[in-house]
């Protein structure tokens, strides 16, 4: 809680009109760069979303690219954290990487287009180098349990072709997928 020591990941302090309206703009342009795409996606339309005169957007972000840089490497921290904190865990390989998919796909539920922006939708040149290091870090995080399992023979050698998919938690086909991503990859 507030005012107990060692609490560094939560952040105490009152949230100032300049951190809400921060905020809306970073929903507005979710929300929009993930139905409407990037560049179909003006920075009238995310003011106008966010109820904030256009100008504003240039107060919280350099532009409509440094915003989405922001927004990718928000969403590959997420995905990032799902991976190393299921990585920390005293299970096998088998059962990490069940959890990781359970992880991903609860987020993907509660936050849809977090997901879509980071694993469906491909943004290449508009990212910049720190957002190529969040993605890389995501990969080398979730490789590593990949090659724990590869290490305890869990894991076939080789290369693991991984994919999205847009599910939420409940949906039936997220064990089978799971199931069948396992049965992919599982060593003898």
């Amino acid at each position: 809680m507030c005012g107990e020591p060692r609490r560094a990941a939560l952040d105490c302090r009152p949230m100032t009109q300049a951190d809400l309206t921060r905020q809306r703009l970073v929903r507005a342009a979710l929300e929009l760069f993930t139905a409407e795409g990037y560049h179909a996606t003006t920075t009238p339309q995310i003011a106008k979303k966010a109820g904030v005169a256009e100008g504003t957007i240039y107060r919280h972000f350099r532009s409509k690219q440094h915003l989405l840089n922001e927004l990718y490497r928000a969403a590959a921290r997420w995905a990032t954290k799902v991976v190393a904190e299921t990585a920390a865990t005293q299970t096998g390989a088998h059962e990490k990487l069940n959890d990781v998919g359970r992880g991903l796909a609860a987020g993907a539920a509660r936050e849809p287009a977090v997901a879509r922006l980071f694993f469906i939708q491909r943004h290449g040149a508009l990212l910049d180098e720190e957002s190529h290091k969040t993605a890389r870090d995501f990969r080398l995080a979730l490789e590593g349990v990949i090659a724990q399992g590869k290490a305890d023979g869990s894991v076939k050698p080789g290369a693991a072709e991984l994919s999205a998919r847009e599910w939420t938690g409940e949906h039936a086909g997220v064990q089978t997928a799971i199931d069948a991503a396992w049965d992919a990859i599982k060593g003898g």
